[in-house]
């Protein structure tokens, strides 16, 4: 039985929310964006280790709320790097640093709260089985490529075309290595399926959820809370 842990990003500053201020602690229905995530993957009996990484200054704040919510004890808190790639690979060596470093590693967005777990089940049954898997979704809306002076230069085949979204899951080793040879040659990439597919290795789609949203300007939220009310009310009929 594989053992299996969960980085979750959130040390993002949350630039195009216009908040000034780590979009991880805007509150959804009085409860902070980090804290709704974190209970949904918690309540789920397959994660046995957390590493949550955070900004600079904030590994305080962020161990309190874990306290005041009353979230399950043995949540680790690091403080995480410069660019989103940095933070996970900080989360990556601090499992190594574990008594048990888990054989599949899910990488997921703080910003991101209504991940379902039998998706979860999905993609790390394919990560098990092929390595690495990422949850995607098929892109509906036509695609234009530019050139610098923003005239089209091409317009894409949507029928091959897929919007990534996370949890992203891997083996440990391959994700460690996939960290580990963008490091040593200064390359960075906007997913960590990307350092993998630079090791020539095969990444597996899995179709996820449009409700699985990343929380991102301030329509997000207002979309965000019409989605958490209708989850509120599905729970009590």
């Amino acid at each position: 039985m594989s053992t299996i842990g969960a980085i979750i990003c959130a040390a993002g500053q949350g630039k195009r929310m216009g908040l000034g201020h780590n979009k991880q602690f805007v509150e959804l229905d009085g409860i902070p964006l980090l804290v709704h995530t974190l209970k949904r993957l918690t309540q789920t009996t397959m994660i046995e280790t957390f590493v949550v990484v955070v900004g600079h200054g904030e590994v305080d704040k962020v161990t309190s709320l874990l306290s005041q919510y009353k979230l399950p004890s043995g949540i680790h808190v690091i403080t995480g790097g410069d660019e989103r790639q940095d933070s996970v690979y900080e989360g990556v060596k601090h499992m190594a640093s574990l008594a048990e470093t888990p054989d599949i590693v899910l990488v997921h967005d703080g910003a991101r709260p209504f991940i379902d777990e039998l998706d979860l089940d999905r993609v790390v049954n394919e990560a098990q089985r092929e390595g690495a898997a990422i949850f995607a979704v098929p892109v509906t809306d036509t695609i234009k490529e530019t050139d610098q002076h923003q005239h089209v230069s091409q317009t894409l085949d949507r029928t091959k075309l897929w919007a990534v979204q996370t949890p992203q899951a891997f083996r440990y080793s391959l994700l460690k290595e996939g960290h580990e040879s963008a490091k040593e040659r200064h390359i960075y990439m906007t997913d960590d399926a990307a350092l993998v597919e630079r090791l020539d290795k095969r990444v597996v789609i899995v179709e996820g959820s449009r409700y699985n949203i990343k929380l991102t300007t301030p329509e997000d939220l207002t979309y965000a809370q019409v989605l958490l009310r209708m989850k509120q009310e599905g729970n009590r009929e």
